[in-house]
């Protein structure tokens, strides 16, 4: 279990297959980094959240940012959930879990009585020098690409 992750702590390095491409933390450096964990392709609220991303892309790009999704879905199921809703951003396919473990994103959760290990819906903010700048505990979908986008440029 890794320590909690706050504002301030150097970012947890991480390599991952994405949708373009193999990236490491490293790879983004210079640049504002929006990590953000999501449970599972092609459900409604994964869906939304990639899609409000994608709407705002270009003023993402413009304020510096890159923006990378998270889930434990494999490459092929993420290239296909880019490709139905045309997403553009990358999705990061982290099966193996080691990156959603290192940002703490691996909880347990409860439904209808049963409990069960899943992905929490978090989003980190990296700045450009690899520092984590701000986190998003609990994401409420609607609204929260343009919180982040907001963020950057405090």
């Amino acid at each position: 279990m890794t320590t909690e992750l706050k504002p301030g702590d150097k970012a947890p390095a991480f390599r991952l297959e994405t949708t373009g491409g193999t990236r490491r933390l490293k790879d983004f450096a210079g640049s504002h980094l929006v990590l953000y964990f999501y449970p599972k392709d092609d459900t409604p609220g994964c869906t939304l959240e990639a899609q409000d991303f994608t709407a705002h892309a270009n003023a993402f790009r413009e304020a510096g940012a890159v923006v990378l999704g998270v889930s434990r879905d494999a490459l092929t199921r993420h290239g296909k959930f880019a490709a139905k809703y045309k997403l553009d951003v990358l999705l990061g396919s982290d099966e193996a879990g080691d990156v959603s473990d290192a940002y703490g994103t691996w909880e347990e959760k409860s439904m209808y009585g049963r409990t069960y290990m899943g992905m929490a819906r978090r989003t980190f903010l990296i700045g450009p020098t690899g520092k984590i700048v701000r986190i998003w505990p609990k994401v409420k979908v609607k609204g929260h690409a343009e919180d982040v986008l907001a963020a950057i440029g405090d």
